[in-house]
């Protein structure tokens, strides 16, 4: 392993650690006044945001072996899971949550904000992180001006189309597994997460998460605001959109109209 994987990953370390005292703190802090939700949505926001900053740092710019860094996705998904203390961390997730009355409408529109909000944070705080030249790496992106280049290698609507499809297949893991026990939920969660990565990451970065888009891949070069929006707004949307169309209502309709035909004589009869 070297140096810079491992100020990396002491840094990552430490952003968790931080960010699980804290949300400890405000929990208890905020108990008897309701915000504490708010709060620990932000809080894990903004770890998630800072973690795949600097994951995203170690496989752009420190040229980290994709296996490794397939590796680090997996596990930085599987302590996100275990840590979050039931933030959503995705305006997406948020949408579905109010969509099936989990939550209220303007629970979570805050939710929202708060990601977003948790968001810029982090898309400021990781460059004062870097600034502090922990590693060779962080020192050599410094001298850079911490330059960001577009990971969209791809025609925009192919881009987005990539960024739906593993909305998607993440919003149908999530779907499927909620009744699994949360030691194996996370890891089934984080399998799905490295392989949407792997299929995806080439093409787009496989992002599928409008407020981690917001701090991880708006402030890059070489596109609009408006073409990232359609890429990395418009794209997870209307993947977790469609994966719940699909399993609330065409699956459910199609299987009615498939078992109706073979219904007894005497059921059709009464009916």
């Amino acid at each position: 392993m070297t140096a810079d994987v491992a100020v990396s990953l002491t840094v990552l370390v430490g952003i968790v650690a931080l960010s699980d005292a804290t949300r400890r703190l405000l929990t208890r802090a905020l108990a008897d006044t309701g915000l504490s939700v708010y709060a620990v949505e932000l809080v894990s926001t903004f770890q998630l945001c800072c973690c795949t900053h600097e994951l995203k740092l170690l496989s752009e710019v420190g040229g980290i072996e994709p296996q490794l860094a397939l590796t680090l996705t997996y596990l930085a998904s599987v302590v996100h899971g275990l840590t979050f203390s039931g933030a959503i961390g995705n305006p997406s997730g948020a949408l579905e949550h109010a969509y099936h009355a989990r939550l209220s409408g303007g629970c979570a529109l805050r939710r929202i904000v708060c990601q977003f909000a948790a968001a810029a944070a982090a898309r400021f705080a990781a460059p004062v992180i870097w600034g502090i030249g922990l590693s060779g790496l962080h020192m050599r992106h410094k001298l850079l001006g911490y330059r960001c280049i577009s990971p969209i290698h791809a025609p925009l609507l192919k881009a987005a189309a990539v960024e739906l499809a593993c909305a998607f297949a993440v919003q149908t893991a999530v779907t499927h597994t909620r009744m699994v026990e949360a030691k194996y939920r996370v890891h089934a969660v984080a399998a799905v997460i490295a392989t949407v990565v792997y299929a995806g990451g080439s093409v787009t970065g496989a992002v599928f998460n409008p407020a981690l888009a917001f701090s991880t891949q708006f402030p890059c070069s070489g596109h609009s605001f408006l073409e990232y929006c359609l890429v990395y707004w418009l794209g997870p949307l209307l993947g977790m959109m469609f994966s719940v169309l699909l399993f609330d209502k065409l699956i459910p309709l199609l299987t009615r109209k498939s078992t109706s035909p073979h219904l007894p004589l005497e059921t059709k009869k009464r009916t």
